[in-house]
């Protein structure tokens, strides 16, 4: 019947986006049974106290922002190295903390590279395969105080390869460090393509424009984008990198200049996951506001706001 549809499939299809509690993105066939009720799926929020000026995220309290936002599941992070956060936040207490919701809280597993363990490569995986028995879905967010491509952070990506595990990275001047261009992440990603890496933080959001310097990689340069980012040529070259929206460096990086912005979603539509950074009560959150000034196309949206999250994850 090409293009046309008839009265019983467009019952059907709008009843499951009655249930699911919105029209546009539109839901697929099957996605209100399967998943929990939202057009969301934050790849990047974390529970406890993250820093000495924010309070303590519970549960209840990121379930309860879930609600009001349309948020259906969200990503919890650990925080494992000293310069990630005020307080550390361990794989275990993520895990525990998450174990009630497991329909809606994700838990990831993080270790630090310069953790002491045996056995190598092999003892790595073994800590690592402990998680994901537990229910880890992912690594991250990987953001300790070494140069992104130093060799201890290789071996993890290379057994997060092994694993199944996408990472979750952050980059700025001080956490996974780089250079203009991003020739660190680069290696990364090039000597590990059986391995999924997920781009957040300063460093890669800035990268997104040409004529990058040092100081810009950990800041939030303003105006307009400039062709030639290495973010861009990262992904033209490497399938393996996908780009975070969550935190100031996200939205930031999309308000500089929405009309490209909006050509950036589109064009990368199948590699950008949704994200806020969401992480004590009552935090500002611009993605909501910026995201819905862009009119993105439905099947844009669906990708970007839930979809390519639920593929990574094996959701």
């Amino acid at each position: 019947m090409g293009n046309s549809i008839t009265r019983r499939s467009f019952t059907r299809n709008f009843a499951a986006a009655a249930i699911a509690g919105f029209a546009a993105p539109y839901v697929r066939a099957g996605e209100a049974d399967k998943y929990p009720k939202g057009k969301f799926v934050d790849m990047h929020t974390h529970l406890g106290q993250t820093w000495n000026t924010t309070k303590d995220l519970t549960a209840d309290d990121l379930l309860k922002w879930m609600d009001e936002h349309e948020v259906a599941q969200a990503v919890v992070l650990p925080l494992v190295s000293p310069e990630s956060s005020s307080y550390l936040l361990t794989t275990d207490s993520i895990l525990a903390k998450t174990l009630p919701h497991r329909d809606r809280l994700i838990p990831f597993c993080c270790i630090d590279p310069r953790t002491t363990f045996s056995g190598g490569p092999k003892g790595l995986e073994a800590m690592l395969r402990r998680y994901v028995d537990q229910g880890a879905k992912g690594f991250g967010e990987h953001k300790p105080g070494v140069p992104i491509d130093d060799s201890r952070s290789m071996m993890i990506y290379a057994v997060c390869g092994r694993v199944g595990l996408p990472i979750l990275f952050h980059l700025d001047n001080l956490r996974n460090t780089d250079k203009p261009g991003l020739p660190g992440l680069e290696k990364a990603i090039k000597e590990h393509p059986n391995t999924i890496f997920i781009g957040h933080g300063p460093g890669w959001w800035a990268s997104i424009s040409g004529s990058m310097t040092q100081s810009d990689l950990g800041g939030y340069p303003a105006g307009a984008v400039v062709p030639g980012g290495a973010m861009e040529r990262l992904m033209d070259t490497y399938p393996n990198i996908y780009a975070d929206l969550s935190a100031g460096s996200g939205a930031g990086a999309l308000q500089r200049d929405m009309k490209f912005a909006r050509e950036f979603l589109i064009r990368r539509a199948d590699r950008i996951v949704f994200g806020t950074d969401y992480l004590s009560p009552g935090q500002p959150v611009p993605q909501f506001t910026v995201l819905g000034k862009l009119d993105l196309p439905e099947e844009v949206a669906a990708k970007i706001f839930r979809g390519n999250a639920r593929r990574l994850l094996k959701i």
